[in-house]
């Protein structure tokens, strides 16, 4: 059994990977944004689950997320799952959250990061970005982007630890909305593999994945130069250090 941390839990693709990894018998950490989104997680709590709770758009509140991680213990795997589509929390949810969740909680075995077939659109082109959301002139493909070449880097950084990216694909949750295409069981099934699963072709790092098959990402994620600067830019805008080898 692992212990298994999944950020954005209350609904959706959280939600559901929770589910998945509590039917498989692990121990599961949930996050909520507030309390009365917590309380939509009684269902699962009463089946073991533990509950932290804090806003990811908020730096003071990101951390006082991972002291409560680091409270219960450490992590076998961490999923951030959380995401929003727009506006003055998109990088600061998308992007920042996991960068401060990734130095501040106990080093996992296992990391995965959600992405999107849509970051291949992003713009790799870091002048300019307000990490804080006061100017949204970045989009969720932008966004998207960053966190796949922050994983790429995170791979680097970390060769111990198994770290992927996941496109979930277009599946009809709250975020997907009702006209998406995709099978909504193929939406979490990679990540929960990903993070728990023995079969010897999850044991792998530095790869994106989608629908548990790996593909290539936008070639700026694999960039190291890329990858360099985004992190450089999360460090000053957070002063934390980043990810390093020890």
């Amino acid at each position: 059994m692992s212990r298994i941390f999944v950020t954005g839990s209350t609904d959706g693709l959280g939600r559901n990977t929770a589910i998945e990894l509590l039917d498989q018998g692990h121990e599961l950490v949930l996050h909520a944004r507030n309390p009365e989104r917590a309380r939509s997680l009684d269902d699962l709590t009463a089946r073991g689950a533990r509950v932290v709770v804090g806003d990811l758009s908020v730096i003071d509140q990101v951390r006082g997320i991972a002291e409560q991680a680091n409270d219960i213990g450490r992590m076998d795997a961490i999923i951030h799952n959380a995401g929003v589509l727009h506006g003055p929390a998109l990088l600061p949810v998308n992007v920042v959250a996991p960068y401060l969740l990734t130095t501040l909680i106990h080093r996992p075995e296992r990391l995965v990061y959600l992405s999107s077939g849509m970051h291949k659109g992003g713009r790799s082109e870091l002048a300019g970005t307000d990490w804080s959301g006061g100017q949204t002139n970045r989009t969720y493909s932008d966004s998207k982007l960053f966190v796949t070449a922050f994983t790429m880097f995170v791979a680097r950084a970390y060769p111990e630890t198994l770290c992927n990216a996941v496109d979930p694909g277009w599946v009809p949750t709250r975020m997907g909305g009702s006209a998406a295409s995709d099978d909504l069981r193929q939406g979490h099934i990679t990540q929960a593999w990903l993070a728990a699963s023995t079969d010897p072709e999850s044991q792998t790092t530095g790869e994106y994945w989608h629908h548990r098959h790996q593909q290539a990402p936008h070639p700026a994620a694999l960039n190291r130069d890329f990858q360099n600067e985004l992190v450089a830019q999360l460090a000053s805008h957070t002063k934390v250090s980043p990810p390093s080898h020890p």
